[in-house]
């Protein structure tokens, strides 16, 4: 299997695996979690489901979340064999292939029993790692395919300094626990906790209870993200101008970041306009994945690059 080939199965694993997340925030946020009853892998006793909305939504979600694993399972059976030598496709190919597992797990236990809002928002924590690794072994891939057509060093690039290494480390890892409470608020209904944007019911500190405390919490540490984020672009931007690949995935980092918080803003001002809020949710979602994606293959990079350094 030739280089180019591997490079486009990772390109459809990773599609696939974003249409499967797709999907699940679809289901979530139309509540068509258990439209096809308390039964997996049938949907209400049937192969085909009936033609109903709800069930149409979460069996196309099923569909794609399968399809996902066994494009999964393809990746690292053929990056296993014809790409040994690169550790880090393998190691990208198995945390796509392990997260997708557990995340499937998770969501058939999800239907067969009700689960808390704390272990649903680790449900959609597993399946962003799924396709932030998807996304890891893409641009791996790529990165391969263009060092063997132009005969270049597969890790070559200029040294980075521990400190630019650990404040990556921090803001990709820091990102997953803004995820986390994100998906938090979602599963405890507290999304109309702080009514109008950037204040919260009027206040810039508001009281502290229910879901308005939840809301808060979210929003302090969705602030604190963009400022770490900005941080790590600019330093990624300006200090790295002979690294053209971190320079880019920096500035991809700050771009979506920033979509995220007006995405956000969007979530607040649509809460109450169904056809509108589902979209603006749906995005939402999606710029923290693309984000999480960036900033976890940014932290591979910056460690292969801090190693040539030592």
């Amino acid at each position: 299997m030739s280089t180019n080939q591997l490079k486009w199965l990772s390109y459809t694993t990773c599609l696939v695996m974003f249409l499967a997340l797709v999907g699940g925030v679809v289901v979530t946020k139309t509540g068509s979690g258990l439209e096809c009853g308390n039964e997996w892998p049938l949907c209400n006793g049937k192969l085909v489901p009936a033609y109903t909305l709800g069930s149409l939504i979460e069996y196309t979600h099923r569909l794609f979340s399968g399809l996902a694993g066994l494009l999964s399972l393809a990746s690292m059976i053929a990056f296993w064999r014809y790409a040994r030598n690169r550790r880090d496709l393998l190691t990208y190919a198995f945390m796509t292939l392990l997260f997708v597992v557990v995340q499937g797990g998770m969501g058939a236990l999800a239907v067969v029993k009700s689960q808390s809002a704390a272990v649903m928002a680790l449900h959609m924590g597993f399946s962003l790692i799924a396709f932030a690794s998807s996304l890891m072994l893409a641009l791996g891939s790529k990165r391969r395919y263009e060092a063997e057509k132009t005969g270049a060093t597969v890790d070559e690039g200029q040294p980075v300094s521990r400190g630019f290494r650990n404040l990556t480390w921090i803001t990709a890892s820091y990102s997953y626990i803004v995820v986390y409470i994100g998906a938090y608020v979602s599963h405890t209904d507290s999304r109309g906790g702080c009514s109008g944007w950037p204040l919260c019911n009027g206040e810039w500190i508001p009281e502290l209870s229910g879901g308005v405390g939840i809301v808060f919490v979210h929003r302090i540490a969705a602030a604190l993200l963009f400022i770490l984020t900005a941080i790590l672009g600019h330093l990624a931007f300006w200090k790295h101008k002979g690294n053209r690949e971190l320079q880019n995935l920096g500035v991809s980092a700050v771009l979506l970041c920033l979509l995220q918080v007006f995405s956000g803003a969007a979530v607040v001002f649509t809460l109450y306009n169904d056809r509108l809020y589902i979209f603006a949710a749906l995005a939402h979602i999606l710029l923290i994945a693309g984000l999480f994606g960036v900033l976890s293959y940014m932290s591979v990079r910056v460690w292969q690059l801090s190693n040539r350094r030592d």
